[in-house]
C-alpha cells in the first residue's frame, strides 16, 4: 500500500504534468482555427450579478474566483510552514526569506533596467518576480531520484516567501480606488472568523460560509477578491502539532482539486496567446520579463545563497553539491501561474497582457528547461545513510564536523 508521501509525491508529479500539458494546449489553440472559439467562450458571461465586476467572464470566474481557492490553499500552507513547519524559528525562516526577497527584487530591477523604466510599462515590474510553487516541485516530483531530496524543502521554503511577497504586492500594488463600506464588511467578517478561532470552533463549515461572504466584499471592496483567501486561511485553526486541526483537514481536502483541476484550468484560460514571430520576444516587456524570470531569478536566489554561505550566514550540507543548488535556483525562474495572474492586473491594455503573457510562457520554459537539465545531468551524491540527514540544506547554526562552508 503507498504511504502517504508517495501519495503526494505522485499527486505532485501529475500536478506538473496537467500544468504543463494545459499551458501547450493554450498555446496550440491560440495559434490555430480554434482561437477565436477559444477567447469567445472565457469572454461569455454567466451567473447573477456582483459587486463591482456586475456578470463574470468564464475568465474572470477563474481568476478571481477559483483563484481565491488557490490563495486560501497558498495561506494555510504559509500559516501552517510559519508555526509548525520548516520556517517555524528564525534559523529557518532566515535563509528562505533572504533568497526570496533576493529573488523578487533582481528579476524587478532587471525589468526595469530593460524597460527603461518607461512609464506606460513600469507597472509590470513585479511579473517576473514570481514563482510558481506547483509547476516547480511538479518538475522536481517528475525527476524522482536524479534531484536531492533535500532540494524540495528549500525550493518549497522560498516559493512560500515567494508567494507572500506576491500576495503583498497584489494587494498594495494592483489594487483599484477602495470602498470604505466593503472595506468595513471585510474587517467585520475577519473579526467574526477570528472570534470563531478564539472561540474553539472546530467545524470547517462556519468558516467556509464566511469565507464566501469575505470574498464577495472583497470583490467590492477594490482590494483584489483573490487576497481573501489567505486572509481567511489565516482564521483557520492550525492546532500546532494536532494532525487532525481544521487547517490541516481543508488543506488536505482542498490540495488534490487546487492542483489537479483550478491550476490547469488557469493554465489553460491564460496561457492561449498568440506568437507572432520571433520579434515579438524581442519587445521591452516580453524581453523584460524572460530576462527577468531566466536570468534575475537565478542571479538573485543562487547569488543571495552563495553569499550567505560566504560570508557565514548559513552552511551547506556536503551532501548537497552547489550544482543540485543552482538547479532549484533555476526553478525559481517558472513564474508561471502568479506571473500571468500579475501580468492580467498590471496592463490595461490587452496587447501588454498579452506581450506580458508571451514573456512569463518563455521564460517560466526556459527556467523549467534549464533547472530540469542542470538537476538531471548532475550527480545528487545522497547515500541512502545520508538521506535523513540531508533534508536540510541550509540552517543557521551547525556544528562543523558535519557542515561545510564556501
Amino acid at each position: 500500500m503507498a504511504s502517504d508521501d508517495d501519495k503526494v509525491q505522485s499527486r505532485e508529479k501529475l500536478a506538473g504534468v496537467l500544468l504543463i500539458a494545459a499551458a501547450a494546449a493554450a498555446l496550440l489553440i491560440a495559434n490555430t482555427g480554434l482561437a477565436d472559439p477559444y477567447h469567445s467562450l472565457l469572454e461569455s458571461r454567466f451567473g447573477p450579478a456582483l459587486p463591482r465586476l456586475g456578470v463574470l467572464s468564464v475568465h474572470e470566474w477563474i481568476a478571481d474566483g477559483l483563484m481565491a481557492v488557490f490563495f486560501l490553499l497558498v495561506g494555510l500552507e504559509v500559516k501552517r510552514e510559519w508555526y509548525d513547519g520548516r520556517l517555524s524559528t528564525a534559523a529557518e525562516r532566515r535563509l528562505p526569506i533572504i533568497a526570496a526577497a533576493a529573488g523578487m527584487a533582481v528579476p524587478a530591477l532587471v525589468y526595469l533596467a530593460i524597460t527603461g523604466a518607461d512609464p506606460a510599462l513600469i507597472r509590470g515590474w513585479a511579473i517576473p518576480s514570481a514563482t510558481d510553487i506547483a509547476f516547480a516541485v511538479g518538475i522536481l516530483a517528475l525527476l524522482g531520484k536524479s534531484a536531492n531530496p533535500s532540494l524540495k524543502l528549500v525550493l518549497v521554503a522560498i516559493a512560500v516567501i515567494d508567494d507572500i511577497g506576491a500576495v503583498i504586492i497584489i494587494a498594495l500594488v494592483y489594487t483599484a480606488s477602495l470602498d470604505a463600506v466593503a472595506i468595513a464588511a471585510v474587517a467585520g467578517i475577519l473579526g467574526l472568523m477570528a472570534m470563531m478561532n478564539l472561540l474553539g470552533v472546530r467545524r470547517l463549515l462556519p468558516y467556509m460560509i464566511a469565507f464566501g461572504a469575505l470574498w464577495l466584499a472583497m470583490l467590492a471592496s477594490g482590494v483584489h477578491a483573490t487576497i481573501s483567501g489567505v486572509l481567511a486561511a489565516l482564521t483557520i485553526p492550525l492546532g500546532s502539532g494536532e494532525k487532525q486541526s481544521p487547517l490541516k483537514r481543508l488543506e488536505h481536502a482542498i490540495h488534490p482539486w487546487v492542483m489537479l483541476g483550478i491550476m490547469p484550468l488557469f493554465g489553460l484560460a491564460s496561457a492561449g496567446v498568440h506568437i507572432g514571430g520571433f520579434r515579438e520576444l524581442l519587445q521591452p516587456v516580453p524581453l523584460a520579463i524572460i530576462a527577468g524570470l531566466f536570468l534575475g531569478k537565478q542571479v538573485g536566489v543562487f547569488g543571495s545563497i552563495w553569499l550567505m554561505a560566504w560570508f557565514g550566514i548559513a552552511t551547506r550540507k556536503p551532501s548537497t553539491p552547489w550544482i543540485q543548488v543552482y538547479g532549484a535556483a533555476l526553478l525559481t525562474g517558472v513564474g508561471f501561474t502568479m506571473s500571468l495572474f500579475i501580468g492580467a492586473l498590471a496592463f490595461n491594455d490587452p496587447e501588454l497582457v498579452d506581450s506580458a503573457r508571451l514573456g512569463t510562457i518563455v521564460g517560466s520554459l526556459l527556467s523549467a528547461v534549464a533547472g530540469w537539465s542542470v538537476l538531471y545531468f548532475s550527480e545528487p551524491f545522497v547515500a541512502e545513510e545520508d538521506r535523513a540527514e540531508a533534508l536540510e540544506i541550509f540552517a543557521g547554526d551547525f556544528d562543523d564536523e558535519t557542515q561545510e562552508s564556501v
